[in-house]
């Protein structure tokens, strides 16, 4: 069978629709190219015998051919049927057992019946029948349908390249350290039947007095209590302080928790001591999601949570300018989230996240702004919320930011002209045929007049004459006379496009192919640089390593963007650092460092900025040209070619 570093080369083949180079296949297994090339050739040889090959391409890189689909579809299974083997690996929880169908349904080049599933995975009809249902919700993401034949069964049915990269995703793990599993490690010395046995005591209380947990809230509740009963065992057990134990016990949950306790004492013949039932309830508490229509707006929004949200969103509006600060949804989202959160973070139960790595990369603006978010929190609950706290904030964030953009629509702005109305038509028309639908002009206006207009609802105004007031828009100052640089001045607000971002990059700001063997030494290397241009001053560095304590701003694909926790500098800019050999940044390689700095109180629209970091962060191809390149020109035509 294959190794894990050829695992790793064929994952990466199978889901790349372009050729992948050698020196990217390197630095994932960080190894030398020499050995990659020899990894290469083995697997080739391999493959050919089981109706693939692997493909170099002169100046591209590798490619996966496949010759005949069965063969190789066999060959996949065979390694999935394998790992699975080795590790005795039965699938517990909903999440499992739909990864588990999934991979089943890929690598079966024939029909599969449900009830052959069920008996595989030792569950009922309607088991199987609810778990499809996410499966197919799945499948759908990648244009992957289920085709149903009576007395037949299922089969997947989509484009090739689209099967083989949802294969890559399910047939190879992305978390090879087993990381996204849900089922602790702790459990592996406890019986199958005992964790079937507390599993089914959860369910039944929790479903008699109607609390609704998530599928990663059961299942932590599992790894608490059978991880309790091993220490209980060994002597050990949890000390919380009186005052927060009387609290607890008058809570329903509490009630719940010892029906539980009482159950896994009788099954496990244990004693468990009042704590341990206390911190049970916790895990009801904490973990506990409020139904909106069960509970009015009114009690589940308290004064308490009502006011960590505004806190939280005041301090994100003060540092990204977002705009969302009033949106309901986002308020009464987060306070939804929040009610149940505050209690996980009193004690320390702050819960995994298993889509934290596909949040940080997807939305790093949200992910950021829920960083300020998680610090304006903990400062008002007197607690430490950690990365995957911060996570599920970025979620109701994201969702608040993309919501604006759907009620934006385009720009609007004023014009403020001196010189008459016949300047201010001459001005309007020229907006207006130059961005056309890209630029709603609301209309002219002389300066005496402005108080009249609401300037919230404008994004800025363009004026012909200079305008010392502080506005809550900002003024784009221009000549009567429209000349091609006011057009482009105007053109950086309008349109959030390629050339727009070229503006953050400043050639004597960008370092590219450095030598450093650490984190550390290229982060203080940039601090001394800025320092040394006057553009940031001693508080800097702390203030970046301070963001690195939250979460690590590695975001795979050889990415980092380290930047100071609250803005510190008096303008907008990226600096760059490419680099001739991969570090380790926290648990990932890094060769290309964007060192981002935010102007103070800045009222700049980002989202260009940060969805260009996005592209970079999610294209493997653009990072190996950009690692690659010389010179600022030669960066730049990579960046916006």
């Amino acid at each position: 069978m294959l190794d894990s570093r050829t695992k790793i080369i064929l994952r990466e083949l199978m889901a790349a629709r372009t050729p992948v180079t050698g020196s990217y296949l390197a630095k994932i297994n960080q190894v030398t190219a020499r050995t990659t090339r020899e990894d290469i050739k083995n697997l080739s040889t391999i493959l050919e015998e089981h109706g693939a090959q692997i493909e170099s391409l002169m100046g591209k890189g590798y490619k996966l051919e496949i010759k005949e689909e069965n063969l190789f579809r066999h060959y996949l299974k065979m390694i999935a049927n394998h790992e699975e083997a080795e590790v005795g690996f039965v699938p517990r929880t909903p999440e499992e057992r739909t990864n588990y169908i999934i991979k089943r349904l890929l690598l079966n080049e024939d029909y599969t019946k449900l009830e052959d599933l069920a008996d595989e995975i030792y569950i009922s009809k309607s088991t199987i029948q609810n778990d499809i249902k996410h499966v197919k919700e799945i499948l759908c993401k990648y244009d992957i349908s289920l085709e149903a034949r009576p007395n037949y069964g299922l089969k997947v049915k989509g484009d090739e390249l689209k099967l083989r990269f949802c294969m890559s995703e399910y047939v190879f793990e992305r978390n090879d350290d087993g990381g996204d599993q849900l089922i602790d490690f702790h459990l592996a010395s406890f019986a199958q039947e005992d964790l079937d046995s507390i599993s089914e005591i959860i369910m039944d209380q929790i479903n008699t007095h109607h609390i609704t947990l998530s599928d990663i809230a059961i299942n932590n509740l599992l790894v608490h209590i059978a991880i309790a009963y091993k220490r209980i065992k060994s002597g050990y057990h949890v000390t919380l302080y009186q005052t927060d134990i009387q609290d607890i016990v008058k809570q329903k949950e509490y009630e719940v928790a010892k029906e539980i306790v009482e159950k896994v004492e009788d099954k496990f013949k244990v004693t468990f001591p009042e704590t341990e039932i206390a911190y049970i309830a916790i895990h009801l508490l904490g973990t506990k999601m409020i139904s909106q229509a069960n509970e009015s707006v009114e009690q589940v929004m308290d004064e308490e949570i009502l006011q960590i949200v505004t806190v939280a969103l005041e301090k994100i509006e003060k540092e990204f300018n977002l705009g969302i600060k009033d949106d309901q949804e986002l308020i009464l989202g987060l306070g939804l989230h929040l009610k149940p959160a505050v209690n996980r973070y009193k004690f320390g139960m702050n819960i995994r996240n298993p889509m934290i790595e596909d949040i940080k990369k997807n939305y790093p603006l949200a992910f950021e702004a829920a960083v300020i978010a998680g610090i304006a929190i903990g400062e008002h609950t007197g607690t430490n919320i950690d990365e995957n706290e911060v996570g599920y904030l970025a979620l109701h964030i994201g969702a608040a930011i993309e919501r604006r953009k759907l009620k934006s629509g385009p720009k609007r702005c004023l014009i403020v002209c001196a010189s008459g109305f016949g300047t201010a038509q001459l001005i309007y028309y020229k907006l207006k045929t130059k961005f056309g639908k890209d630029l709603d002009v609301l209309g002219t206006t002389e300066y005496y007049k402005l108080k009249n207009y609401n300037l919230h609802e404008i994004d800025f105004i363009v004026s012909s004459i200079p305008i010392q007031d502080k506005l809550p828009a900002p003024v784009i100052e221009v000549n009567a006379i429209l000349g091609d640089n006011d057009l482009k001045k105007i053109e950086e607000f309008v349109l959030e496009n390629k050339q727009s971002v070229q503006m953050y990059f400043e050639q004597e700001l960008m370092f590219l192919r450095k030598r450093f063997q650490s984190r550390d030494a290229v982060i203080e290397f940039l601090d001394h640089k800025l320092r040394q241009k006057g553009l940031v001053d001693d508080t800097f560095l702390e203030s970046i390593y301070e963001r690195e304590k939250v979460a690590p701003t590695s975001f795979g694909n050889l990415v980092a963007v380290p930047h100071p926790i609250t803005p510190k500098t008096e303008k907008t800019f990226l600096t760059v650092c490419t680099l001739e050999k991969p570090i380790m940044w926290q648990d990932k390689p890094v060769q290309f460092v964007c060192l981002l700095c935010v102007k103070k109180n800045s009222e700049e629209d980002l989202q260009a900025m940060y969805d260009m970091l996005a592209k970079v962060i999610d294209n493997s191809t653009i990072v190996q040209k950009l690692i690659k390149v010389k010179s600022y020109e030669e960066f730049m035509n990579v960046l916006i070619g």
